[in-house]
Order: structure tokens, then sequence, then C-alpha cells
């Protein structure tokens, strides 16, 4: 019988001392981990959450390790993160139109989309992966490149909420004054670039790489529209119709991806969504 784990993150503040005296202060990311955290737990899975000061690099790198030595065919990892989105240069030049590796912003520094495309390497073939990002320039954050980019720029709709991305300048001072630090995480992931992935990784994203996430009140926009979709369960469709029918409750300048990695797997693009 195939098994159902899920790790959900979720920070509305990030540590300072990382990010040059930045806390990233958000408001709605720990109800966005909470929230998946009872879909998925609805649908039988053993589930673990990672909020603000757990959410450290370390954990998530070891816990997503340690899920991929456990699973085997058949079975099914959920990861949900909301929290910023960020950018740093890109140094293994895997990011030919913009230079930029896409990120997650947790507590205790930037967690670069070439370590999660390491981590799924290490599942075994006939895992599923499945990624929902609610953060700002996440629709390649699992990592893959290619295909043309609109720049869309921020709208006032959403303008009361804070935008769930890195300010730019704390994005800059933070690399800059940490350079060794991602310097050193791009050159290790560097040895890995090539080697296959072997699981079905599929991720929905909030928005695209160059758009922003927008934060809420007791949810994230991206998140608050999945659970409308979800609807307690009722939702009876395939990953594509689900995508479809949140991408349709969000504005165009946040529009969500929809993308597959890996080995493809049409059994698992013809389930409903969280199905183990």
């Amino acid at each position: 019988m195939a098994r159902g784990i899920s790790l959900h993150i979720g920070l509305n503040y990030v540590d300072p001392n990382h990010y040059s005296g930045w806390d990233g202060k958000l408001n709605a990311c720990e109800f966005d981990a909470s929230d998946m955290e009872l879909i998925a737990n609805s649908c039988g899975y053993n589930s673990t959450k990672l909020l603000r000061e757990q959410a450290t690099r370390e954990s998530v790198f070891s816990f997503i390790e340690n899920v991929s030595s456990e699973l085997e065919p058949g079975d099914i990892f959920l990861v949900t993160y909301s929290g910023h989105g960020g950018q740093v240069p890109d140094y293994n030049n895997d990011e030919k139109e913009d230079g930029l590796d896409e990120t997650w912003c947790l507590y205790n520094g930037e967690f670069i989309d070439d370590e999660l495309r390491y981590l799924w390497t290490l599942f075994k073939e006939g895992v599923r992966v499945l990624v929902f990002s609610d953060s700002c320039h996440s629709g390649t954050v699992i990592k893959e490149i290619g295909g043309e980019r609109q720049v869309l720029r921020r709208n006032d709709e959403f303008s009361q909420w804070s935008i769930k991305s890195i300010p730019d300048e704390v994005s800059s001072r933070n690399f800059f004054r940490n350079i060794g630090f991602y310097e050193g995480i791009s050159s290790k992931m560097a040895k890995f670039k090539g080697k296959e992935i072997k699981a079905s990784v599929k991720l929905i994203s909030g928005c695209q790489d160059n758009q922003y996430s927008y934060d809420g009140r007791f949810n994230g926009q991206f998140t608050g529209r999945l659970k409308l979709v979800w609807n307690r369960g009722a939702f009876n469709g395939t990953y594509k119709k689900f995508h479809k029918e949140i991408t349709g409750r969000l504005p165009e300048y946040q529009s969500p991806n929809y993308l597959n990695i890996g080995k493809p797997n049409s059994e698992f693009d013809k389930q409903r969504p969280f199905q183990i």
C-alpha cells in the first residue's frame, strides 16, 4: 500500500542576523503551513510542520534527505512552502535567461533551487514528489529552465498586503555579506548538475519566476485560492484542472506555474490532487 509523507514549511519571520538586519515580517505564512498540513492529514499523510526558527536550511535539507531513503516506488512526498522567495546569482551557468537562481528564504539562509534539484535525485524511480510553493519568484523553484518569460510587474490590487519577496536591496546586501556561503553552496551543487532525477516531481507555484506572490490576512493569496478550489476535499479533477482553477481565481500578474520534471508519470498526472 502506498505511503504519503508531507512537510509543511511556513515563515512569518526570518533571522535578521543572517539577512543583514531584515526580519522578513509576513502575516499569513504560518497559517498557510497549518492549513496545508490539515489538507495532508485529511488525505492520510504522515505530516511534519516546520515554522519560523524550526525551518532552518539544515532541518529542511536533512528532512528531505531522510525521506528520500524511506519512500519506495508508488509512494508520494508532499512539500508545501509559504514564505519569502528570492533570487541569487547563478554560478553554475544553468540559468542562461536571467542568470539567477530562485530561492526559498528559510530562517537562517536562502535555500537555492540547485539544492532542491539535487535532493530530488536521491528519490527512487516510481516515487512521486508534489511541491506547492506560495512565494515570489517560484515558477521554477524546483529547478527547470526554458521557455519564454514575460516581464510582469507588481499591481496594486493586493497592495494592502506584503509581497512575499526579499527586497532587492536586502537581497544584494545579504548576498555580498554572505558571498562565501552562497558561492560554497553553488560550487557543491555544481558537482551534481547532470545527475538524473528518477522520481516524478510536480510543482504548482504561487507565481512565475518574474512575478510576486502576495500575503494576506488569513492565508497567502495563492494558498487561499487553493483552499477555495479544494473546497474541503470536494474538488474532483486532475492536477492540471486544479492548477487552472486556482489560476482563474488570481489576477494575471500572479500566475501560478505548473511544472513537471524528472521521469514522466502519466498516472500521477491523472490523479486527484494529494492522492496517496
